[in-house]
């Protein structure tokens, strides 16, 4: 590398392409006005691009593999309404529509329903789903709020963008009502919680996670990043304790190398309240290490 990372262009792992056209894009959604607790999260795709850029000098330590040998893009930050939700999601939903996988970065976990949307169009079906998180995000209203961050998956299986049989949460732990558990349970979901992840570990897991993928279906990843532990993701807006740990969430990921993902979403980073970037620079870790597993898919393609 001819720069030194800190001096890269400020882009997702500094890369200068910015076109929609390319396989992965990377696109940032600065909309945090559907949240219940602390805001900020219209801040983090800058912070989590920031912290990336450290990432840029090398392949994955255990797979050798370097995103950015994938024709990788960085776009922006889409367009939203200022201060409306309902039209946001519009936007967002139109805006994520023709790029062929998306890499989001929240935002808080209200703009993972635009991004269904948006793929339900594109594959004409629902779509198989991991869900990290401390919380179900299954309340049918938040607070009043048809559409805040605690109801999308709510409205994503109402709506029938997602396969509720074929559904994992990971990492679940917060407070809530027992109607709202029983509901979520008796869609057909299936729930990790994060106590079950520290007691089984990250094979069990995972294990229990390709189960119910397969492995040609498509794939969606959703991130809440305050499925981390506090320790480790500070900057969130509903921190909670007992969270997994940075770890814990990388050999995950790396034991569903394989799987047809066909986008994801890093959602709740709240920079305002992070200490040393500590969540910026988990947040570009995960994404970094959901861009090596592409390389099974590149591996896939040049062998047929």
């Amino acid at each position: 590398m001819s720069k030194p990372t800190f001096s890269l262009l400020p882009t997702f792992l500094g890369v200068r392409r910015t076109d929609i056209d390319a396989d992965y894009v990377i696109a940032g959604v600065p909309l945090d006005i559907a949240t219940v607790n602390r805001g900020g999260a219209r801040e983090a795709p800058s912070a989590i691009r920031r912290a990336s850029r450290m990432l840029a000098d090398g392949g994955h330590p255990e797979t050798g593999f370097d995103p950015l040998n994938l024709a990788l893009a960085d776009a922006g930050d889409f367009n939203i309404a200022l201060g409306e939700v309902v039209q946001s999601l519009e936007l967002i939903e139109a805006q994520a529509h023709p790029i062929k996988h998306l890499i989001a970065l929240g935002g808080d976990h209200g703009i993972s329903l635009a991004l269904l949307r948006a793929l339900k169009k594109r594959l004409s079906k629902p779509v198989r789903i991991i869900h990290f998180d401390a919380h179900v995000d299954t309340w049918p209203d938040s607070f009043g709020q048809k559409y805040g961050h605690g109801s999308v998956f709510y409205n994503a299986i109402q709506e029938d963008l997602v396969d509720a049989h074929h559904f994992v949460q990971v990492g679940i732990r917060s407070p809530v009502q027992p109607e709202v558990l029983r509901w979520t349970l008796e869609q057909g979901v299936t729930i990790l919680s994060a106590q079950t992840v520290h007691e089984i570990g990250t094979s069990a897991v995972v294990e229990r996670i390709r189960q119910s993928m397969g492995t040609h279906e498509p794939v969606y990843l959703s991130f809440d990043i305050d499925a981390l532990d506090p320790s480790y993701a500070p900057g969130t807006g509903t921190p909670e304790v007992g969270g997994l740990a940075s770890w814990q969430v990388q050999a995950i990921l790396r034991g569903l190398r394989g799987l047809n993902f066909i986008g994801m979403d890093m959602v709740e980073v709240a920079p305002p309240y992070d200490h040393a970037e500590l969540t910026s620079l988990a947040a570009a870790t995960i994404i970094w290490e959901y861009l090596c597993l592409q390389d099974s898919v590149i591996e896939a393609v040049s062998k047929s």
